[in-house]
C-alpha cells in the first residue's frame, strides 16, 4: 500500500531537534506514518516547512517542491 510521504531519502534525524534533516517530521510521525489517516498525515505536512523553520533547520528544495505538488 502506498502512503504519500514527505520522505525525500535524506533520513538523518538531528539530535538537537528530534526532526528530520530531510522531511522535518519526529521519529514517531515516521513511524507511525502508514497508519495515520489521510487527515492526519495532511495534517502534519502542513507543518514540516514552518517547524523546520522554527528549529533553525534548512528546509530542502526537494520537501518544498513536494509538498508544491502534494498538498
Amino acid at each position: 500500500m502506498s502512503h504519500e510521504s514527505p520522505c525525500i531519502s535524506v533520513c538523518v534525524m538531528s539530535p538537537e531537534t528530534g526532526l528530520c534533516l530531510g522531511c522535518g517530521r519526529t521519529i514517531s510521525e515516521i513511524s507511525d506514518w502508514a497508519v495515520l489517516t489521510p487527515e492526519e498525515r495532511a495534517a502534519i505536512m502542513v507543518t514540516l516547512v514552518q517547524r523546520m523553520t522554527d528549529a533553525d533547520m534548512k528546509v530542502p528544495p526537494a520537501l518544498v517542491r513536494w509538498l508544491e505538488v502534494c498538498c
